[in-house]
Order: structure tokens, then C-alpha cells, then sequence
């Protein structure tokens, strides 16, 4: 199960969360109660672990804005939370590592999102950051042979229920976690991560050979990013 801490604004929540095992860590560079700046982006960025996939988070910003921040900052990933077209999607997938897209539950774009030629579909309430859980059926709207992240009001409570209905590929959390915007709690992450490791493992999800990229730079089995 891949596990992504999101909200991330100091770099000691950082290094916890991937010393306690988390896959990726995201930072929220559009408006938010959690948003940071890109010089302190880079700045934690420089202390990880190489194989963690750092994500600069952005809504609705100038494709060529968002790889210049992608790259200036060494990030190896950009979240599109926003609307951006299929267009502006596979123009910054061009020019950085990795992409994800992010979609509402339930949004009608969620069937075509293998079209938009990002690593991977991240599914969210309605109102992202907020907390609220949302109808995780929704979710089932993706087409298949594609990377789902599921996010939208996960807690170490409700989980291993969540991975268990959806069966997703990943999972992504922030105000779950958090003692308040932008600031971990190191009990509840501990225990986000423990119980997202134990849940059922998902079957994998039946992906046809010429749709996986042979070139990525990132091991989605958990090696190191390239």
C-alpha cells in the first residue's frame, strides 16, 4: 500500500513521516491554511531520503509555473487538484518526473482520467483539505488499469475500511493527521501508517502491458526514485 502524508510544512514532520514509512510526502503550494513557499519546499526537500516521492501540491496554476516550481524545488512529483485540462495535464507531465491528477468523487472527468497521461489518479471530496468524507463508492467511477490514490477525510480509525471497500493502489492523508493546519500529530500518523500497512492488501489491478511505462523514473514496487 502506498501512503502519501500530505500538508506537510516543517521539515520534522517530514523526516517522521517517512522515517515511520511513508512513500511520498506532499506540499501544499496553492492557497491554503497549509501552504508553504517554495524556498522552504526546497530547503526540506534536500534533507530526505532519496527514494522518498517529494509532491508539490498546486490548483489551477500556469502549467509552465507549476514545472518551474517542480523543478527548481527537486520535486519528483506535481498534484494537479484543480481543473486543469487534459491538455495542461500531459504538458507538465512532458517536463517533470511524475504527475498526479486529482479528481472529485463522483466527478464525471473521473471515467476519462486515463486520459489525462498522469503516473497516477488521486480521488478527494468535493472540498479538498477539509476533512469530510465523502460516499467512498464514488470512487469507483475510474476506469481501470490505473494507480488510484484514495483521499477525502482518512483517519487511522476508518482506514483499513476505506482500502478494504475501495481497494485502492494508495492512500493520502493530511488533516487526519494533524494537531492543527500544517502540523502533525506523531501518534496519529504512527498509527495512520500502521493501520494502512495491515489492511487487507488489494489484488492488484489488472493493468495491460503497453499501458506501463518501462522508462519511469519512479519503481512503483517501493525501490528507490532514479
Amino acid at each position: 500500500m502506498f501512503i502519501k502524508i500530505c500538508g506537510i510544512t516543517t521539515a520534522d514532520d517530514a523526516l517522521l513521516a517517512t522515517a515511520l514509512g511513508a512513500d511520498a510526502v506532499g506540499f501544499v503550494l496553492a492557497p491554503s491554511p497549509r501552504q508553504i513557499a517554495p524556498p522552504r519546499v526546497q530547503e526540506i526537500v534536500r534533507l530526505l531520503p532519496s527514494g522518498v516521492l517529494t509532491v508539490g501540491v498546486f490548483r489551477d496554476e500556469a502549467p509552465q509555473r507549476v514545472v518551474e516550481i517542480v523543478n527548481r524545488c527537486g520535486l519528483k512529483a506535481a498534484q494537479l487538484h484543480g481543473r486543469e485540462s487534459i491538455e495542461e495535464t500531459r504538458l507538465i507531465r512532458d517536463k517533470v518526473p511524475a504527475v498526479i491528477k486529482a479528481f472529485p468523487g463522483g466527478s464525471g472527468a473521473l471515467a476519462m482520467a486515463d486520459r489525462y497521461g498522469a503516473d497516477m489518479v488521486l480521488v478527494d471530496s468535493d472540498n479538498p483539505g477539509s476533512g469530510q468524507v465523502f460516499d467512498w463508492s464514488l470512487a469507483e467511477g475510474a476506469p481501470g488499469g490505473i494507480r488510484i490514490i484514495m483521499a477525502g477525510g482518512l483517519t487511522p480509525e476508518n482506514v483499513a475500511t476505506a482500502i478494504a471497500k475501495v481497494r485502492p493502489w494508495g492512500v493520502d492523508v493530511s488533516t487526519g493527521v494533524e494537531l492543527s493546519p500544517g502540523r502533525k500529530d506523531p501518534a496519529r500518523l504512527r498509527a495512520f501508517i500502521n493501520a494502512a500497512r495491515q489492511a487487507q492488501p488489494p489484488p492488484p489491478r489488472p493493468t495491460p502491458a503497453d499501458e506501463i511505462d518501462e522508462d519511469a523514473p519512479y519503481d512503483w514496487q517501493g525501490e528507490q526514485f532514479q
